[in-house]
Order: C-alpha cells, then sequence, then structure tokens
C-alpha cells in the first residue's frame, strides 16, 4: 500500500462523508437538486446512508483491502448515476460535482488494485 492510496482513500472517505453529511442535514445545495431532479425525499436517507457506508467501507479497506474495493466500485456506480440523473434532467451545470466526488473513490480503486 503506497502513500498515496492512503491519502487518496482518505480524502475520498472525507469527501463522501461530507456529502453524506449533507443530505442528512438537507444541506440546499445537495438537496435542492435532488427536489429539482424529481428524487422522492423517501429516497434521501437511503442515498445518505449508501454514502456513509461508502466512506467508511473506503477506510475499513484500508486493513481490509477486498472490502475497500468493493465500497470504492460501489461509490463509483453511485456517482455515475447521479451523473446520469443530471444529464437526464439537463442539468449540466450540476454534473461535474458527482465526477468530482467519484475521482477519489475511483483514483484509490485503481491504486489498490495496483498495490
Amino acid at each position: 500500500m503506497s502513500v498515496a492510496h492512503v491519502i487518496v482513500t482518505v480524502l475520498g472517505a472525507l469527501m463522501t462523508g461530507f456529502s453524506a453529511g449533507s443530505v442528512f442535514r438537507k444541506a440546499e445545495f445537495v438537496v435542492g437538486p435532488l427536489v429539482q431532479y424529481g428524487v422522492p425525499r423517501s429516497w434521501w436517507i437511503w442515498l445518505g446512508v449508501a454514502k456513509a457506508a461508502g466512506a467508511v467501507g473506503l477506510l475499513v479497506g484500508l486493513a481490509v483491502p477486498v472490502i475497500g474495493e468493493l465500497a470504492a466500485i460501489g461509490l463509483v456506480l453511485y456517482f455515475a448515476g447521479a451523473v446520469a440523473t443530471a444529464l437526464r434532467a439537463r442539468d449540466h451545470a450540476h454534473v461535474v460535482f458527482p465526477i468530482i466526488y467519484a475521482a477519489p473513490a475511483a483514483a484509490a480503486l485503481v491504486l489498490g488494485l495496483a498495490a
């Protein structure tokens, strides 16, 4: 395990944890687009739980690599779904945000598999 892998993994976990907390707090910059995209309010808690589980999984993956790999895959898929949702809603201005959140998860996966 390289220093770069640890740094990218921790950064990804912090970013994803922040995003999960933002859903739980119903921060306007997160829930505003959810409302605009027509995501049912009943899904919001589960979206936050998925992000939180992914963040924890990335950190656990530093000790148990397969957990981190699965968490990273899950987060990349989650944020790919967020990109698809924004594109479907023709909200091109917000597409960049899920890409930014997915990037460290993808990098952690690549670095973890390369080790």
